[in-house]
């Protein structure tokens, strides 16, 4: 069955010239299917470079938004209505703007896991790999970091020079991880490495041999022939026992799958290319050229 709709969806990706993004925490029968396979923000870049001018997002809508913003001449398809991110809508544009009118010598970093009209007020977007360069290279030393306490509590040990706010905003699947699952999972597997993400908590990150991003994580395994305890979404883990059989990839804990990641299912990008479901992406001008603005700082910084 899942053979006979990937190939359903490679013919018609042939046929009507469209290319399909996956995020890393897709399942593999998805990921196996797409043109372009990573982060959101390496996503968004990469359709900036694709011929095709439709794209399927298999995502979250926030990931679909940022692709529509640097990619406006695109039609871009978010396949599930309702593959939303928790963390992406708890701060709102308004609670934002009062903040900026009552510190106006505060500028306001968002983390890309948000909305594209959370993004348009902001100063400067970050990812999770680029997020320390960043607030490093700011010249601002005052900074309002959202949405993640998390992310933002990372930055904000990591660079002490910066006064930085942080809100009440975090991935609920990553903030669910406790620091007696990190001691289990190193009393278990003593000799394998502990790859954690920085949304995780930091009484949860103290115990981590690498902090980083899902990409970071994905380079560091691929590269090693160490047995690893992974600790963010499950289908990283999933990924890297596909491509990796002779290495041992254990999950940190059972808690780390992202139900929204994994509503999307093969049938869904089907009937989106067919267009018989799913949402196109359409964002009002202004707050488009708003949020990327914001993601153009990102890149002017990161540099």
């Amino acid at each position: 069955m899942l053979r006979t709709l990937q190939d359903q969806i490679i013919q018609l990706k042939k046929e009507q010239d469209i290319a399909i993004l996956a995020h890393s925490y897709q399942s593999p029968d998805i990921l196996e299917i797409a043109d372009c396979k990573g982060d959101s923000y390496a996503l968004s870049v990469a359709a900036e470079k694709l011929s095709q001018q439709t794209v399927v997002m298999c995502g979250v809508r926030f990931m679909a938004e940022t692709v529509k913003i640097l990619s406006p001449e695109k039609k871009v398809i978010l396949p599930v209505t309702d593959a939303t991110c928790p963390m992406a809508e708890q701060i709102t544009p308004e609670r934002v703007l009062q903040f900026k009118e009552e510190h106006p010598d505060y500028q306001v970093v968002a983390y890309v896991n948000t909305t594209a009209q959370l993004k348009a007020v902001c100063d400067v977007c970050v990812t999770s790999s680029s997020a320390l360069n960043i607030v490093k290279n700011m010249e601002a030393k005052n900074i309002l970091f959202i949405p993640d306490k998390n992310l933002g509590s990372y930055v904000k040990a990591n660079v002490p020079d910066k006064n930085i706010v942080l809100w009440d905003g975090c991935c609920p699947v990553h903030n669910s991880v406790t620091e007696a699952e990190c001691l289990a999972a190193k009393q278990a597997y003593p000799n394998a490495k502990l790859l954690m993400h920085p949304e995780l908590p930091a009484d949860v990150l103290q115990y981590a041999d690498v902090v980083g991003s899902t990409a970071d994580i994905l380079k560091y395994a691929r590269q090693s022939d160490e047995d690893c305890i992974i600790g963010t979404e499950k289908s990283i883990a999933d990924t890297l026992k596909l491509e990796k059989p002779g290495c041992h990839y254990h999950l940190l804990s059972k808690k780390l799958m992202c139900p929204d990641m994994r509503i999307t299912t093969l049938a869904d990008i089907l009937k989106a290319m067919k267009g018989e479901g799913g949402d196109v992406i359409e964002l009002d001008e202004t707050i488009r050229k708003n949020a990327k603005r914001a993601i153009d700082e990102m890149i002017r910084l990161g540099q």
